[in-house]
């Protein structure tokens, strides 16, 4: 049984974060991903090869692009394959000899795949960021975390990942389809600005119809609102309360022997901070694990906040294959899954040699995959 993407060919120009993701996602699909990395280097924070986990399912083929002889390798790789991603900043791949113009003069039906930050054009299109400093333009920054304190990185997920890797992924995807009807390539032009923004469409809504007013403290979704928040418990674990609709918030009271009458109006935001107070001082009588107990089976929308261990053997998780071992390291499964299609099961990288990519490349891409 194939994979969805098998047949497909990417060359992946080795990047930081959403690149190598978005590498991984296209070859977790099936797709015959190589990708084109320089000799590995001292990192610095001394930890090397920290993303290696991102690089699986693919070849690896070290190369100098400034080198002519290694670039030659890399454009004939190109003008085999289906889609190219890079990285660089605006016009890097141009000055190596591998900018859009030059690559699809060569392959017509190449999707030439662009992730930056910024995106490839405007005042900021040059300038370094990262993360968190895409995230802070988009006003989505401005509303995360209580408004108790100062606005919350929430890790690389939302910029990085969420609105780089998977939006340049389905650029990617629309580009290959689209391709089937025009039997030309284009260049996507994939910004992790663009991303986020999408990605907070909601909030956006939020804003306009006035259930929001841009003020954390006014959030439902931030943590500011007493029922979409987290609770220290007495072990100094915690739990993630997400109970918005009355039902749920009524199994949560329930749960936690709490008068309704009590906690006074929900949707007022003034009352927000005794009514967090009171459910805090429900909380922290008893462990994470008792009040787990207490809600199991509840549509109190409680969970326990689990560490990466405890995750990896939640039931949930195991009944699903959330996870997966590649090189004695539990990694996350493919996704999505499908009906007929089945995913390839991640492996480690694959160094090869030029000599080696030119041949594999010269033959029909391996149609098959191992059942995850």
């Amino acid at each position: 049984m194939s994979a969805p993407l098998a047949g497909v060919r990417v060359v992946e120009l080795a990047g930081l974060g959403p690149v190598p993701h978005a590498g991984m996602v296209l070859a977790d699909l099936g797709a015959d991903v190589l990708q084109v990395r320089r000799a590995s280097r001292a990192a610095p924070d001394g930890v090397p090869d920290a993303d290696a986990a991102l690089w699986r399912g693919r070849r690896v083929l070290e190369a100098d692009l400034k080198e002519p002889a290694d670039l030659a390798v890399v454009q004939r790789l190109v003008d085999a394959a289906d889609v190219l991603v890079e990285g660089y900043r605006p016009g890097t791949a141009e000055r190596l000899g591998l900018g859009p113009e030059e690559c699809l003069a060569r392959n017509p039906g190449l999707v030439y795949a662009r992730m930056t930050g910024w995106g490839q054009t405007g005042p900021l299109a040059r300038t370094a960021g990262h993360d968190l400093t895409y995230l802070a333009t988009t006003g989505l920054l401005g509303l995360m975390g209580p408004s108790d304190g100062p606005p919350v990185p929430p890790l690389s997920l939302v910029a990085d990942f969420g609105g780089g890797s998977m939006l340049l992924v389905t650029g990617v995807l629309a580009a290959l389809l689209e391709r089937v009807t025009s039997g030309r390539g284009q260049v996507v032009d994939a910004a992790m600005v663009d991303g986020a923004n999408l990605l907070g469409q909601l909030q956006l809504s939020w804003l306009a119809a006035g259930r929001s007013t841009g003020d954390r403290s006014s959030d439902l979704l931030n943590g500011s609102a007493p029922c979409y928040a987290t609770y220290a418990c007495a072990d100094g674990r915690f739990v993630a309360v997400a109970a918005l609709e009355d039902p749920f918030w009524l199994a949560l009271l329930a749960g936690l022997e709490l008068d309704p009458d009590l906690l006074g109006a929900r949707w007022e935001a003034a009352d927000w901070p005794r009514q967090r107070a009171l459910l805090a001082g429900r909380f922290v009588t008893r462990t994470r694990d008792e009040w787990a107990r207490v809600f199991d089976g509840s549509d109190a929308c409680l969970a326990p906040v689990l560490d990466h261990q405890e995750a990896l053997t939640h039931p949930h998780a195991v009944a699903r294959g959330a996870f997966v071992e590649v090189d004695g390291h539990p990694q996350a499964a493919p996704a999505p899954r499908f009906s007929r299609s089945r995913p390839r099961r991640p492996t480690g990288p694959v160094p090869v040699t030029s000599a080696d990519a030119l041949a594999t490349w010269a033959r029909p891409a391996d149609p098959g995959a191992t059942p995850a």
